[in-house]
């Protein structure tokens, strides 16, 4: 059979219309905007596959909090189904931390990394550094305050579907100066040459976020024994999540992603096992104004 040039765009003119419809049937099927009660794993097996843009979390690991109710839950299993719901270019973040016990660390955020790359095949597109405020004034006699957690972030495919940085620059420490520095260092050992240039206002976030809030006075929030800054997922969402996307959290506790995502008009689905924190994430997205614009 012969396939002219009309017969070709015709076929990528409906491969490309099937994909959009393929789409928007997904988002006909998600139950958008709703907190869901029931355990992460069942509930993300009833969501279809290749639906969720952007996934942010953080699970009850390590027994490092007390929760209402004796809830188990299964790390690995969790990352088989937040693979298979994601988009491909689908990010998916975790807030993750260490239990100290017997003078040493667990490990499991750092075997949860190797087993979501290694097992369950995503990709490790960056580890940050949330950096916190630890307590005022403490001093440990045998260890060092920890003021920091791990946020891994996994990628499902070969690129981020959707990446913009530009809400998360933060101010130059030379900023409006105009200096010169030595090259940069190549990887024989040799470096290039001394460059003199204007230094940019604003300059591209690295890997260590500062979240010095101590809280977010929000009294609602604080009815949860384990709460990361609404400012966290409200970061990544920017960044890793389309306009009229969707936001999933599996692990929802008091809401926070679900806020994060209607300030910035995306979709949320958030799950959670225990009702009462289901209500209250309830009540805080009631208490979360629409942004005007």
């Amino acid at each position: 059979m012969c396939y002219n040039k009309y017969n070709i765009m015709s076929s990528i003119s409906v491969q490309k219309r099937k994909i959009k419809e393929s789409r928007k049937s997904n988002l006909d099927n998600l139950p958008l905007n709703k907190i869901l009660h029931g355990d992460a794993v069942k509930m993300l097996k009833t969501l279809p596959s290749d639906s969720i843009d952007l996934v942010v979390t953080s699970p009850p690991y390590d027994k490092v909090r007390d929760y209402n109710g004796d809830y188990s839950f299964n790390l690995h299993a969790t990352g088989e189904q937040v693979k298979r719901v994601l988009k491909d270019g689908g990010i998916a973040v975790m807030v993750i931390q260490d239990q100290t016990k017997n003078f040493a660390k667990s490990l499991t955020s750092f075997r949860t990394i190797v087993d979501w790359v290694d097992n369950i095949g995503l990709r490790l597109f960056e580890t940050v550094i949330y950096r916190k405020h630890g307590t005022e004034g403490a001093w440990w006699k045998y260890r060092f305050r920890v003021d920091h957690e791990y946020m891994p972030i996994f990628l499902k495919g070969d690129r981020p579907q959707y990446f913009n940085k530009e809400s998360l620059k933060i101010p130059s420490k030379h900023g409006g100066k105009i200096m010169t520095g030595s090259g940069n260092r190549r990887t024989d050992g040799s470096t290039t040459k001394t460059v003199t240039r204007p230094i940019n206002l604003m300059k591209c976030r690295g890997t260590i976020w500062n979240y010095l809030m101590a809280g977010d006075k929000d009294s609602l929030k604080r009815q949860h024994p384990a709460v990361f800054p609404d400012q966290i997922p409200y970061d990544f969402i920017q960044c890793f999540c389309p306009p009229g996307g969707v936001v999933l959290d599996p692990f929802g506790g008091c809401g926070s992603t679900a806020v994060a995502a209607k300030q910035l008009k995306r979709n949320f689905i958030i799950i959670d096992i225990a009702k009462e924190y289901c209500s209250l994430a309830k009540k805080r997205l009631k208490s979360t104004p629409l942004p005007l614009f």
